[in-house]
């Protein structure tokens, strides 16, 4: 395999190398005299009368002569152990992306409520990551991977439906996989975090952190074991004794998260809304009253979303979970086999058309419909385009990201104005942002997909979209993902509501939940710090 200047040139020999005694074999058509500028590769058998090649030894330089090279040859274990370096570093700096997805989330959130209400927004914000992190550590994380094994393994208590195993990351005892716990506990953060835009303003601290608990601890994890794990029964990684999965032909594909993720925050903030019910405001029949629910800075809501957008290369290229490693799946065609970080690229190309394409879309839709340009619409739209792309990002072509980035607005505008015509509030339309741009996002994969990309993505060569068995596929798990969220969340809110600890009472509400649950009150644009609940400030 010889490189220079960025390609590459492979000469196998059509038999196998025995006792190679210098660099230059009987069929790799290469002058070594010649390769002093190259870096070259050669394949060699370590046993005489192999009948395969089981080494492969690369040099930096050569000599000018065909006598040898000047350079230590690294041998193929050392190379897969930089590999495995590379990998484990990519999915840390991912992961460390989507985190900061927390601060994109803040930002979004204070901008979008009145100025009583940002200690309150922020302050859950931070509850999301640090409860999550404790609650997906301990049990979460079990019960979305189990012992991480296909079904035909020794797999435990692992089933389909739910991962029993590896509980507190026991299992974890060679140092080699916390970078898994890691990544995955950040989407963990950022499917709780969306649930908190949809009751903003309006619900007691302690029954959002119930809810958080179980959302992290049991409603999230059980579709990451469905559609994300090697036993889920949803999953494109389900494989049986023959190589087949339990929903044919290739499972549901969600690349990134458009359902596990979004969808889950989504409906479960929906729900928490219809629960909870509107804001006092909104009931008055006056529409200046109406209108001074109005989000306190813009600025941030901007910044917010600026934030976010960055983020999610790593929450959508970072879901290759490698860069390093050879092939992700093989394909039928005389291509190339890709390698993790080529996918990666694909996927930040494919996230970045879709975003722009929401902005741009709800950008002509502002200025036709409205009369105006509405910096806040078309914020949503640049997230609207990302949530859709979510699932597809990587089986799809640039062109095809560009039609889901304006499917998905549209989605977005037409389900914003269904929740207030329904009177529900969602004050962040977290519920049109992530849970029907994310069902589109799913269902796009059965459209926009194509047979090459789903190959050279998962190494499934069969023409699964083509029959429309893939759009099958998808269309069950968001009808899966949307009542099984629905469900669980009824449970939980609902009863919270009925016991009377759900929303916080009108007095509170009236003077913001800043001063009633945290102690600061906004005084002339200021906030200041109370003595005690109810005292004069200081």
């Amino acid at each position: 395999e010889v490189r220079r200047k960025g390609t590459v040139a492979t000469h196998l020999p059509q038999q196998p190398f025995v006792n190679v005694p210098r660099l230059q074999g009987p069929h790799s058509h290469t002058d070594v005299s010649t390769l002093d500028t190259m870096s070259t590769c050669f394949y060699a058998s370590t046993a005489a009368g192999a009948q395969s090649l089981d080494l492969r030894v690369c040099g930096s330089s050569l000599t000018t002569t065909a006598e040898g090279a000047t350079e230590t040859l690294a041998t193929l274990s050392e190379l897969d152990a930089l590999i495995t370096v590379t990998d484990i570093l990519w999915i840390l700096v991912c992961g460390i992306l989507v985190f900061w997805m927390q601060a994109g989330f803040a930002m979004l959130e204070s901008g979008s409520v009145r100025r009583k209400n940002t200690n309150n927004i922020l302050f859950k914000n931070l509850m999301d990551a640090s409860i999550g992190a404790i609650c997906f550590w301990l049990l979460g994380y079990s019960f979305a991977f189990g012992n991480a094994k296909y079904i035909y393994q020794d797999v435990g208590r692992d089933n389909r439906f739910i991962g029993a195993g590896n509980w507190a990351l026991q299992n974890f005892n060679n140092d080699f996989d916390y970078h898994s716990f890691f990544f995955q506990w950040a989407f963990a953060g950022a499917a709780a975090t969306i649930v908190s835009g949809a009751v903003a303003e309006r619900c007691r601290l302690e029954a959002y952190f119930v809810y958080t608990v179980v959302l992290t601890t049991f409603i999230y994890p059980i579709v990451v074991h469905w559609v994300w794990s090697s036993t889920g029964w949803l999953s494109a990684f389900y494989t049986d004794s023959d190589g087949d999965r339990f929903l044919k032909e290739n499972g549901v594909i969600d690349f990134a998260g458009s359902g596990v993720v979004h969808m889950v925050g989504g409906f479960a903030g929906l729900t928490g809304a219809i629960a909870i019910g509107p804001r006092r405001e909104l009931l008055s029949d006056d529409p200046r009253v109406r209108a001074s629910v109005k989000g306190s800075s813009d600025l941030l809501c901007a910044l917010g979303v600026s934030i976010l957008w960055m983020g999610w290369y790593g929450f959508n290229a970072g879901s290759t979970l490698g860069a390093g490693q050879g092939v992700i799946g093989q394909t039928a065609s005389a291509e190339p086999a890709l390698t993790y970080i080529n996918i990666a690229a694909k996927v930040a190309v494919t996230t970045t058309i879709s975003a722009a394409m929401g902005a741009i879309t709800t950008m002509v839709y502002s200025r036709v419909v409205l009369g105006n340009y509405k910096l806040t619409l078309c914020l949503n739209g640049v997230l609207a385009g990302l949530v859709s792309i979510t699932a597809p990002c990587s089986v799809v072509e640039p062109w095809a990201a560009m039609m889901i980035g304006i499917i998905g607005s549209i989605v977005y505008v037409m389900a914003s104005n269904t929740v207030k015509a329904c009177g529900i509030d969602d004050p962040l339309d977290a519920f049109a942002v992530h849970g029907a741009c994310g069902v589109w996002g799913v269902l796009s994969v059965g459209i926009f997909a194509t047979q090459s990309n789903i190959s050279r993505t998962y190494g499934f060569d069969n023409n699964a979209v083509q029959s429309g068995n893939q759009f099958r596929n998808q269309l069950i798990g968001v009808l899966v993902i949307a009542g099984w969220t629905t469900v669980t969340s009824s449970i939980i809110f609902f009863g919270l509501k009925f016991a009377g600890l759900l929303r916080v009472s009108e007095e509170e509400e009236k003077v913001g939940l800043d001063a009633s649950e945290h102690g600061v009150e906004v005084l002339e644009g200021k906030s200041v710090e109370m003595k005690a609940k109810g005292e004069q400030p200081v």
